[in-house]
């Protein structure tokens, strides 16, 4: 079993939570960094390996700087997150437009940005030449249906929305190529939050197979492969993390035996990760307000389900940690709450800690990704601050906390 460790003191959080009050989330820029770089050492035998950072996992701009820094694009799924990726600094092929249903205001954006736009439906092919025009570079989402079971967090293919039927590919792919476009890459996205490395290498198979196939018979020439973002990470301490260095031994041995083979060896892999990058070093720090103990025996805390959405929408393991208290038996059972008028509204059901007492802080791992992001303002709850914990153990505000004020901000009173 693997310990969960803080990159933060219960001394250091006291002297934080003296300036910005719980709950909040904080981010280990430190740690980020050095994740990202442990992905590109590993892809390191490609040539123009780049994983496109999944905007929608962290929008905030300063951690979408930092992993810019480390040499990442974006992937971006709406309007907002190119209008966000624009006023980073992001342009052209730094960006991948993955979307579905999509309005073609959000097309002729990414279309101006010269995006990359990975096109989720056939339909959306005649749709975005009429809107945007189509581009030189143009990618398709693979659904592989029932050649794939998929995993619990995304589902099976088959009941999925998302991306094409192998036959949907061929004609999309040739009404491209006879519409004049010469640049062409290949996605899918098969399993999300995927810790077993055998699923990711059964994608690079499914999807090397497939680029010979059309290569071959349309003619055509492939850019990259986008393998997807569903690397997943240990939110259990008894679960391993991915091997990068092994995931990559194995899809270079696949590269060599399916592309090179074939003499399509110019082809760049690519990823859209997001949740790997930033989930193990954002923390959800919030405080202990009540104990209630009826049936079953509660924690109340300052945080909610709209600060962290995960563990009520799917059930989702977050560990937890009482500072000061690492160290103490756990020997207690509790369920920990927020105050939503909901019964899912729980980040723990029936967890064992140390005895917790009024005022405690209680600190909720792997908030990094699909955290405060996934937020909403139900029962009137305003979003939370965010904090990026610097490598000198400096803590800086990237964005405040809401008011009372904001929330009203969007209401028109004057006609009641």
């Amino acid at each position: 079993m693997t310990k969960k460790i803080l990159p933060f003191s219960k001394s250091q959080m006291e002297k934080i939570i003296k300036e910005y009050p719980t709950p909040f989330h904080i981010y280990d820029g430190k740690g980020i960094r050095k994740n990202a770089k442990k992905l590109y050492e590993a892809f390191s035998w490609i040539s123009g390996f780049k994983n496109y950072f999944a905007v929608k996992a962290n929008p905030n701009p300063h951690i979408i700087k930092i992993v810019k820094e480390e040499g990442m694009g974006v992937d971006c799924s709406s309007l907002t997150e190119l209008i966000l990726a624009e006023k980073l600094g992001f342009r052209g092929e730094e960006i991948m437009f993955s979307s579905n249903e999509t309005h073609y205001r959000e097309f002729q954006k990414a279309k101006q940005l010269g995006a990359i736009i990975n096109l989720d439906d056939i339909t959306l092919l005649p749709y975005l030449e009429k809107y945007a025009g189509l581009p030189k570079l143009l990618c398709f989402r693979y659904n592989p249906g029932p050649l794939r079971e998929g995993n619990r967090f995304i589902g099976n293919p088959k009941e999925a929305k998302f991306g094409m039927t192998k036959k949907q590919l061929f004609d999309g792919y040739k009404i491209a190529r006879d519409k004049g476009v010469k640049r062409f890459g290949l996605h899918t996205m098969v399993v999300s939050n995927e810790l077993d490395p055998t699923a990711h290498i059964e994608t690079a198979v499914m999807l090397f197979d497939l680029i010979v196939e059309l290569s071959k018979k349309l003619g055509i020439k492939f850019e990259f492969v986008n393998l997807g973002g569903g690397i997943g990470i240990p939110y259990k301490p008894e679960q391993k993390a991915v091997d990068y260095v092994f995931l990559s031994k194995e899809i270079n041995k696949l590269y060599k035996k399916k592309i090179v083979a074939n003499k399509l060896d110019s082809l760049k892999i690519i990823m859209e990760n997001g949740r790997l990058i930033v989930g193990p070093y954002g923390y959800l720090v919030t405080t202990v307000l009540h104990k209630k103990e009826i049936y079953k025996n509660y924690i109340g805390v300052d945080s909610c389900m709209a600060n962290l959405m995960r563990p009520g929408m799917y059930g989702a393991y977050h560990h937890e940690t009482i500072l000061g208290k690492e160290n103490k038996p756990k020997n207690c059972t509790y369920d920990v709450v927020g105050s939503l008028c909901e019964n899912n509204d729980k980040f723990a059901i029936d967890r064992k800690l140390p005895k917790v007492d009024v005022g405690d802080i209680l600190v909720i791992h792997d908030t990094g990704a699909h955290g405060y992001s996934m937020g909403f303002q139900y029962n009137g709850k305003l979003r939370s601050a965010e904090l990026l914990l610097k490598p000198d153990g400096k803590v800086k505000l990237i964005r405040r906390a809401e008011t009372v004020d904001d929330y009203f901000s969007t209401l028109d009173f004057s006609s009641l």
